[in-house]
């Protein structure tokens, strides 16, 4: 049973669904476009019994949001572009010490300050590779208002079931705009909560995994006392240099994802029962290429689109399989280089007839624009 809609921005759908999950704790420095979750954060925690601390900058704030998710409180912060590159030696360590936490990443132009207030979808390589060594990350990125709610519980339950850090990859148009939107009833969406240990607190190794590739989390407090560093360690969480314990170890960061690659990677099919062409977006611009593939049948050209739901894993299989149906593929997207078109061609490799839509002028990619494409307007 749900509530009547109501209206609300995409940032407030933001902060519902991080408080909808039982996130605990925020601390975050305001950011333009993504100030409006950390302002509704602070009306709205406290009296939820949760804790809002505005901090220094976005080292301090990822920092806090670490610590208190150790703590055993479901933690998040919010941020853009610069604030984000802030993140990337904390987010490291959350990795590193599998640290479930959400991180929200309104995207925006750039680089450095760029134009603060507009567009972009420019951060997908950074929001995967932007730590450095060898480690593996979850993003999803919503295209409404309602999936900036759904997505922001399911990164708190993708964070807490896997023990790593999600990322909430959402981007100005998304973000600033407002539609009619649904609050389920508490309880409606299943929530998930961290695995904690079992047994005598004696022998709690905090990075051991059980069978599932998960290992048990315990909070800090409990009589289950642990170690966590930043520097390669065991199971045990003391430091560990060994050869052998480096390779388990950069090996289990990546195959408990790996493992459940097909619950994490997300997507959504429109108009594909029948295809010649195959758009593939994400985010905002999923809206303009429904919008162009509606366009295009109306012209008898038979497409469809693949969005993109969860950016990181790469949704491998599900590109590969609606790609094999298709005589071209187009991939519109805010930035210059093509960073999802870039994956896209990784995957079906250098005979695939990609084309690319790229617009990084701080403006939204329109339907025609996309249309022309569908066309044959572009060059590869």
């Amino acid at each position: 049973m749900q509530q009547a809609a109501k209206l609300m921005q995409g940032n407030q759908a933001i902060a519902e669904g991080a408080l909808y999950a039982g996130a605990g704790f925020f601390a975050g420095y305001p950011i333009t476009p993504s100030s409006e979750i950390a302002e509704e954060c602070s009306r709205r925690l406290p009296l939820a019994g949760g804790t809002y601390m505005q901090m220094e900058d976005e080292i301090a704030s990822i920092g806090a949001v670490i610590g208190a998710s150790l703590g055993g409180t479901k933690a998040f912060t919010a941020t853009s572009g610069p604030g984000f590159s802030l993140m990337q030696e904390n987010l490291g360590l959350a990795v590193m010490a599998e640290v479930p936490c959400v991180i929200v990443n309104v995207q925006r132009s750039g680089p450095s300050t760029g134009l603060a207030t507009k567009p972009a979808q420019s951060d997908v390589m950074q929001i995967r590779w932007g730590r450095h060594g060898d480690q593996s990350i979850i993003a999803l990125s919503p295209a409404s208002v309602q999936e900036c709610f759904e997505l922001m519980v399911q990164a708190f339950n993708f964070a807490e079931k896997y023990r790593v850090p999600v990322i909430l990859a959402a981007d100005e148009i998304v973000a600033h705009m407002r539609e009619n939107f649904l609050l389920p009833e508490a309880g409606e969406i299943p929530l998930v909560e961290r695995k904690k240990p079992l047994g005598d607190p004696a022998g709690y190794k905090p990075f051991q995994p059980d069978e599932d590739g998960i290992a048990p989390l315990a909070a800090y407090g409990s009589p289950y006392v642990f170690h966590v560093t930043s520097s390669m360690h065991g199971p045990d969480g003391f430091s560990n240099n060994s050869p052998a314990n480096a390779a388990w170890r950069v090996e289990q960061l990546h195959r408990k994802l790996e493992r459940y690659q097909a619950e994490i990677a997300l997507t959504k099919e429109f108009d594909t029962s029948d295809l010649d062409v195959l758009l593939i977006s994400f985010g905002a611009t999923t809206r303009a290429a429904r919008a162009a593939a509606r366009l295009a049948r109306q012209e008898g050209i038979k497409a469809g689109v693949l969005q993109l739901v969860t950016l990181w894993p790469f949704p491998e299989r599900e590109v590969r399989a609606l790609a094999g149906r298709v005589q071209r593929i187009i991939v519109p997207e805010m930035n210059y280089s093509g960073q999802v078109a870039g994956e896209v061609r990784r995957v079906l490799g250098s005979g695939a007839d990609i084309r690319q839509v790229n617009k990084y002028n701080g403006e939204i990619i329109t339907p025609r624009e996309i249309l022309r494409a569908i066309k044959g307007d572009v060059d590869k």
